[in-house]
């Protein structure tokens, strides 16, 4: 393998860790206990994983597959994530879903294809950020939902 090569990977490797690591600030900004080291390291570790697979033995049909796997074993990592709470509450929702999607970011760069893994990082960094605006907690339904003597708790949680 030439150095070009290897200096390309280690550029989108490093691409990916920044993109991972925004929407990390975002979550640490909020005081929640996976941050900027936990979506980093997801983003990378995913990028890294395609371009093993991608580079390893040519572009195959096998790249497919380890994308899949990448998919698979970030979606057992987010189950633990994902818990009952005290009432019966459903917390960890959106830690464990910005955690899949940190996952692909990684592999959108990977695969070459900036512009959607930025795009995605924006899209995932606005949805989290929107969540502690006056509008949306105006418009959500959820705020009339988690007040006390609510009869109903099996909510999405704020994570």
């Amino acid at each position: 393998m030439d150095w070009q090569l290897e200096l390309v990977m280690a550029v989108r490797a490093v691409l990916a860790a920044i993109l991972g690591g925004i929407i990390g600030f975002e979550r640490e900004l909020h005081k929640h206990d996976a941050g900027i080291r936990t979506y980093a390291a997801v983003a990378v570790g995913s990028c890294v994983f395609g371009l093993v697979s991608m580079h390893s033995q040519g572009a195959t049909a096998g790249d497919s597959r380890i994308s899949a796997q990448i998919v698979s074993g970030i979606g057992f990592i987010c189950a633990g994530v994902i818990m009952r709470g005290q009432g019966g509450r459903t917390i960890g929702l959106t830690t464990a879903a910005t955690i899949w999607a940190t996952a692909s970011i990684g592999l959108t760069i990977a695969y070459g294809m900036y512009v959607l893994g930025v795009l995605t990082t924006i899209i995932t960094f606005s949805l989290l950020a929107v969540h502690d605006t006056p509008y949306w907690k105006k418009m959500s339904k959820k705020d009339h939902l988690h007040k006390p003597g609510s009869s109903h708790h099996d909510h999405q949680d704020d994570d």
